[in-house]
């Protein structure tokens, strides 16, 4: 099995495709399975000739895709690096051998009821979930329902890692592509589902860290948080989210006040019943309002009363300590050595990259350094797919990886 990956910053897209072609074929050594390209809005008014380009240079069997704002890509022997505000394609090849490659389009047309039956959404995608599949998802982030799509999927396939993003266009039209075993579209979604000898490992990083202690919600409706309990306190005396945020905010440093002017979010965790809380365990989730009558919160999701939620503040500092902290975590879990992993995909929010750390390449760079010289390709996106506590969500200000490997280390 091998995963190699490619970057081009020619602005002629031939010249792109050419060297995309070329770094491919110097890599890779046995037959490809699965192409997956991303390129950079800067190419905005020639979507349209880009697999054309590629099928002529570079036959794939399985190629899906589409656009962003930015593309993240390694060069043969160099590190990754990630491409903003200028021309770029990514491309990554693999050679999967004993794996199952299925591609799948979906508009929003096509999406089963969520009262459908598992069934429904099987027969959509075209695997079954006794494969245990691994999905990788590219969708417009207008018409894709994105969800529903995720919710169904999650409905459909349980335990099933699922990571991708939201594709971006041309920054003068509100349109994006996406790229499917040969065919462009502006709608719906694309994607690969990964069964058999490979799978998929999830990396989900979104750059908070917490302040003051958790709470659990007393009452609330809908995406209002309307009380809060201490979390050892059940039916006990209640307070407003105000006023909890307000007791913490006088506790914090000057600096952490004001970064919670304009940089405070709110998290969730996901697991009802674990106690000891660690990154990861929380969705993250913008705070969208205060009524500051009935001291009470508008998040961004849909809360329930038994909820336990703590507030976050987020910075660039503490964004490349989680994401350190995740990966020094995966990397002790899966004990890494030369031959596991193949490769991987980062999904990373455009409010990251070198606008939030002010230097370039830095989560790819940091992903390398902490679980290896992996090919690694992707794009920057408009929102990110990944998994929180075993349920797939879409995130904001966050960077999703999705780790490549094979199961069974020998046959590969």
């Amino acid at each position: 099995m091998q995963w190699v990956s490619a970057l081009s910053t020619q602005v002629s897209l031939e010249l792109a495709v050419r060297d995309l072609a070329e770094q491919i074929q110097a890599q890779l050594h046995t037959a490809p399975d699965l192409g997956l390209v991303f390129i950079s809005d800067a190419y905005g008014s020639e979507f349209a000739r880009l697999l054309p380009l590629l099928e002529e240079a570079l036959p794939l069997p399985c190629l899906i895709g589409c656009s962003g704002g930015g593309v993240v890509g390694t060069p043969p022997n160099s590190t990754a690096q990630e491409v903003e505000h200028c021309p770029g394609i990514s491309l990554c090849v693999a050679s999967l051998p004993g794996a199952k490659i299925q591609p799948f389009a979906l508009t929003a047309e096509d999406l089963p009821d969520l009262d459908s039956p598992p069934d429904a959404w099987v027969q959509k995608i075209g695997v079954s979930p006794a494969d245990q599949p691994s999905f990788i998802l590219l969708a417009d982030p207008f018409t894709a329902s994105i969800t529903e799509l995720l919710q169904g999927l999650d409905f459909a396939y349980p335990g099933a890692v699922k990571v991708g993003g939201l594709a971006t266009g041309s920054p003068l039209q509100r349109e994006s592509s996406l790229f499917w075993n040969g065919t462009r579209q502006t709608e719906g979604v694309v994607g690969v589902a990964l069964s058999g000898n490979v799978t998929l490992d999830a990396i989900v990083a979104q750059g908070c860290r917490p302040i003051g202690r958790p709470f659990r919600i007393a009452a609330g409706d809908r995406n209002i948080v309307l009380e809060l309990e201490e979390c050892d306190d059940f039916g006990g005396d209640t307070q407003t989210p105000l006023a909890a945020l307000q007791d913490i905010l006088k506790n914090l440093s000057e600096a952490d006040r004001e970064l919670a002017q304009d940089s405070l979010h709110v998290g969730i965790v996901q697991d009802g019943f674990k106690q000891d809380l660690q990154p990861g365990d929380f969705l993250i989730r913008n705070l969208l309002g205060v009524d500051p009558r009935l001291g009470a919160l508008a998040i961004g999701d849909r809360v329930r009363v038994g909820q336990r939620l703590q507030f976050h503040l987020r910075d660039a500092r503490t964004s490349a300590d989680d994401l350190e902290t995740l990966l020094i975590r995966y990397r002790s879990e899966h004990k890494l050595d030369a031959d596991t992993p193949l490769g991987a995909l980062m999904f990373a929010c455009l409010g990251r990259g070198e606008g939030l750390y002010q230097k370039p390449n830095f989560d790819a760079q940091l992903f390398q350094e902490f679980v290896g010289d992996l090919p690694l390709g992707g794009f920057f996106c408009g929102g990110e797919i990944g998994p929180v506590g075993g349920t797939t969500f879409l995130h904001g200000y966050t960077s999703v990886f999705g780790i490549c490997r094979p199961i069974d280390q020998e046959a590969s």
